[in-house]
């Protein structure tokens, strides 16, 4: 939402910044009649008509940027097979990676970070967990079923898989009524 706005606003400011520039230069150049004289010599004019001009070509290339499409590509990870090229996402890579870290019980509110180095892929979990089951077991479950499942999945070598425990989930505790 806030970059439509912003492209709004930038179309707005190049718009106006655009017809200002002309009428100035329309004004100093002469072509408009009853243009008020300055009689501070030709230095004035040109100066002035200059900054217009500059205004103009400025609020020319604004305009283009805010009407332009992005082009840019979203983050992915290439490969080359003997059939052709293969491109998977990063949010596919991610979903990949909670969906296998899903599986694991006793891990609650999953979110995913994957980053491409050298070796690899580098892949940080962010849990919340039951507080039920042994934490270096469970995290190390997560490590195992994440690393063997997007590495299995994407053909992708996985370097390393980073598990955070941010917090532990609070279970309800229902108090039986007697009456």
């Amino acid at each position: 939402m806030a970059k439509i706005l912003d492209r709004l606003l930038l179309f707005v400011y190049s718009l106006s910044i655009g017809i200002l520039s002309v009428i100035a230069i329309l004004l100093l150049s002469g072509a408009l009649p009853d243009v008020p004289e300055i009689d501070d010599g030709p230095a004035v004019y040109i100066t002035a008509i200059a900054v217009a001009v500059v205004l103009f070509l400025l609020s020319i290339r604004f305009f283009y940027i805010s009407m332009r499409r992005d082009r840019a590509s979203l983050p992915s990870v290439d490969q080359r097979t003997e059939y052709g090229d293969i491109q998977i996402s990063m949010e596919t890579i991610e979903n990949l990676s909670l969906k296998a870290a899903g599986k694991v019980k006793g891990i609650r509110d999953l979110k995913s970070r994957i980053r491409v180095s050298q070796a690899g892929l580098e892949i940080m979990i962010r849990a919340v967990v039951d507080g039920e089951h042994s934490l270096p077991l469970l995290t190390t479950d997560v490590q195992r079923q994440v690393h063997d499942f997007v590495q299995e999945t994407t053909g992708i070598p996985v370097a390393d898989v980073s598990v955070y425990i941010a917090n532990l989930t609070q279970s309800p505790s229902f108090k039986s009524r007697v009456e």
